[in-house]
């Protein structure tokens, strides 16, 4: 009689963020934002600094989360445990966050795009340029901070024993 056959060994579900997804995402909002703005720019409502802020608050609190969470998990002098459900947590808001992120890159850069291309016809146009500026580099901080954290939230390769 043989012996039952094994499952299947599960793969896992949330797997690293790639970068040709992130891409894929920038190039269609650059190109939708773009066209949007092209069309309804002026019923559009007026640009404000706190989308811009928003995001770079977030990537701050990504940046701390992700220095803290990779002390924890090499288990530095002074860092606490580490709690596997919060680093599983950590690692779902870094995927989305870079998603997210990747969404606000490619509506900011499209935007900034129709702007100055716009900016000698409609007065308007200019003024809008530093608050689309700022949220072009705050998503883009979200990016890298949420891959960072995502990075972070990695187990690290046990230590080779060369006497085993």
């Amino acid at each position: 009689m043989t012996p039952p056959p094994s499952p299947p060994t599960p793969t896992p579900r949330l797997t690293p963020t790639r970068p040709g997804s992130l891409a894929l995402v920038v190039l269609v909002a650059c190109v939708a934002a773009w066209a949007l703005a092209n069309r309804f720019y002026g019923d559009l409502p007026m640009f404000t600094w706190f989308p811009a802020l928003t995001l770079a608050l977030l990537a701050i609190f990504e940046l701390i989360a992700a220095r803290a969470t990779r002390a924890r998990i090499d288990r530095q002098e002074g860092a606490g445990p580490v709690e596997p459900l919060a680093v599983a947590r950590f690692a779902a808001l870094a995927k989305a966050s870079s998603l997210g992120g990747a969404l606000f890159v490619g509506l900011y850069a499209g935007l900034l795009l129709f702007l100055l291309s716009e900016r000698e016809r409609l007065a308007a146009a200019a003024d809008d340029v530093p608050e689309c500026t700022g949220g072009l580099i705050a998503a883009v901080l979200l990016v890298g901070a949420a891959l960072w954290l995502e990075r972070s939230c990695r187990i690290p390769d046990p230590p080779d024993d060369e006497e085993s």
